[in-house]
C-alpha cells in the first residue's frame, strides 16, 4: 500500500499463505478515471476441452450472425448467447493421419493447441510442438505470480500406448512447454488451493489443515489494515472475495472429508468430489479466482482426456463415453452422447456465470476474458477434424464482439483464431502450427 494506492501485486501475507489481491479502484494512481482503468485491466485467456467429439446435429446452429437459434447442446448457455461467438468451420488438421494412420483421440488432444503433427511414438522420444498457451505465457506470463495454470480432472499419463501406438502423453496433455515437455495438469482442487493461496511452507500449510484455519486466518491482520485504508466500494470488493476464497475452502474440506469415508471397491483420491459436475464446478471456481486474484492470466482446462470411456451415471447414460462416441448412427446411442454434451456445456454455464459475476475494472472477469470451449473432433463417429465444435465465450477487453454465429470458409486453421486472440493481449506471434492468418471476423 502507499499514498497512491494498492499495488496491483499486493499480497495479504500470513504464516504459511499468501493471498494475491483483486483488482481495486484505488489501485490506480491517483484514481485515474474509468476510461484509463479500462485499458490497464488484464485480459485473460483460457482454454476449456472435452473429448469424443459432440453430436453436431445438435450442436451447429442452422442460422449464421446474430439470429441464430440455440441447438439443445447450447441452451445451457441460453444466458450468454450475448457473451459469446459459436465459430463454425473451424479444422485442426494436424490432429488428422496425415499418414500415421489411426490415433485420432491421441492426435486430437495434443494438436488443439500446438496445430502441429504429434510424432507416433509411446516411448520415450514423443514431439508434437509449443502449445499457444505457453506461448501466450512466455510473453506475458511474468506478469503475475504464476505463468499459467493447468488443471482438469482426469489424471495425466506420460507413459504407456493409449490410442494405437501413441504414447498417453498425447491424449492426456494439452500444454505443452515445448515439443517435447507436455506440461501435468493438476486434478486435485485441494492441490490447486495450496498452490493458488499457500505460501510454500510445507509445515505451516500442514499445521494449518490439522488444526482446521482457514488460508484466511494467517491474513487477518493484513486484511484488517488494508480494509482500513480502502473506499466503501473497495471493501465491498475485499469482503467479497475473501468469501469466495472461505466457501471455496470449505467445499474442498467437506469433499475431502466425504473421500476418507470407507467406499467398497472404489478407488478416489483424497479431496476430488466423487461427483463429476462438482468436480469441473471447483475447478472452474478456482480458475475464476485465480484471474480474479491475478495469480495467473493463462489457463488450461481439461475436462476429460481425449478418447475417455467415463460413465455419465449421474445423468443417467451408464456407458463409456468413448464407446458410446462410436454410435454407428444409432438415435439411442446418439441422444446419450447429445446428453453427455449437454451435461458439459451445463458446467461450462455454470463457470461463465462465475465470470460474469465477478467485477474487474469497469466490467466484469468475462468481460476482459476470452474462454475458448471445444473438442478436437467433430463428429466422434467419423473422426472428423474438420468444422470442429468450438465456442468463444468473453469480450477480450472490448476487443471482440460476441452474440453471434460466425461460419468460415472450409479448412480454416482453428491456429487463426489463436493468432487473434494473442494480439488481443499484446503477445502477438506471425505465426503458429498451420496458421494461415487471423480472424477478422472476431468483431464487426
Amino acid at each position: 500500500m502507499t499514498r497512491r494506492g494498492v499495488s496491483r501485486r499486493s499480497v495479504l501475507k500470513g504464516l504459511g499463505a499468501a493471498v494475491a489481491l483483486p483488482l481495486f479502484d484505488s489501485g490506480w494512481p491517483n484514481r485515474v478515471v474509468a476510461a484509463e482503468a479500462v485499458a490497464h485491466t488484464p485480459r485473460r485467456v483460457a482454454f476449456l476441452y472435452v473429448p469424443n467429439g459432440v453430436n453436431m446435429a445438435h450442436w451447429r446452429p442452422e442460422q449464421t450472425g446474430t439470429g441464430y437459434t440455440l441447438p439443445s447442446i447450447l441452451e445451457p448457455l441460453a444466458n450468454f448467447r450475448d457473451d459469446m461467438l459459436v465459430l463454425s468451420g473451424l479444422t485442426c488438421d494436424k490432429a488428422r493421419p496425415n499418414g500415421d494412420g489411426a490415433g485420432d483421440h491421441a492426435r486430437s488432444l495434443s494438436a488443439f493447441l500446438t496445430a502441429s503433427q504429434a510424432r507416433k511414438t509411446h516411448g520415450a522420444d514423443i514431439f508434437v510442438g509449443t502449445s499457444i498457451d505457453q506461448v501466450a505465457a512466455e510473453r506475458v506470463g511474468a506478469q503475475t505470480r504464476f505463468s499459467s495454470l493447468e488443471i482438469g480432472c482426469e489424471p495425466a499419463r506420460q507413459s504407456g500406448d493409449c490410442d494405437s501406438g501413441y504414447s498417453c502423453a498425447y491424449s492426456s496433455s494439452m500444454a505443452w512447454k515445448s515439443p517435447t515437455q507436455p506440461l501435468g495438469k493438476e486434478i486435485d482442487p485441494r492441490q490447486v488451493f495450496e498452490r493458488l493461496f499457500g505460501s510454500g511452507e510445507s509445515g505451516a500449510t500442514a499445521e494449518r489443515k490439522q488444526y482446521r484455519q482457514s488460508v484466511l486466518d494467517y491474513v487477518q491482520g493484513d486484511a484488517n489494515r488494508l480494509r482500513g485504508r480502502l473506499g466503501t466500494t473497495d471493501r465491498r470488493k475485499l469482503d467479497e472475495y475473501l468469501t469466495a476464497i472461505r466457501e471455496l475452502e470449505l467445499r474442498i474440506s467437506r469433499h475431502e472429508d466425504r473421500a476418507k469415508e470407507f467406499k467398497p471397491n472404489i478407488e478416489q483420491p483424497s479431496g476430488i468430489p466423487e461427483n463429476y459436475g462438482e468436480h469441473i464446478r471447483l475447478m472452474g471456481d478456482l480458475m475464476v479466482l485465480a484471474f480474479q486474484s491475478d495469480s495467473t492470466r493463462i489457463c488450461t482446462f481439461v475436462f476429460a482426456n481425449e478418447g475417455s470411456n467415463r460413465d455419465y451415471r449421474l445423468i443417467d447414460v451408464p456407458e463409456g463415453h468413448h464407446d458410446l462416441s462410436h454410435h454407428g448412427s444409432e438415435e439411442a446411442k446418439l441422444e446419450k452422447i447429445r446428453k453427455i454434451n449437454h451435461f458439459h456445456t451445463t458446467q461450462l454455464a455454470y463457470i461463465l456465470e462465475k465470470l460474469k459475476a465477478t467485477p474487474d475494472g469497469d466490467g466484469n472477469l468475462l468481460d476482459n476474458s476470452m474462454i475458448v470451449y471445444g473438442s478436437g473432433i467433430g463428429d466422434g463417429n467419423r473422426h472428423n477434424h474438420d468444422d470442429l465444435p468450438i465456442l468463444l465465450a468473453g469480450r477480450g477487453g472490448g476487443t471482440i464482439t460476441p452474440g453471434r454465429h460466425v461460419e468460415f470458409a472450409d479448412e480454416t486453421p482453428l491456429a487463426n483464431l489463436y493468432l487473434s486472440m494473442l494480439d488481443r493481449i499484446d503477445a502477438a506471434i506471425d505465426h503458429h502450427g498451420d496458421s494461415t492468418g487471423r480472424l477478422g471476423e472476431l468483431e464487426v
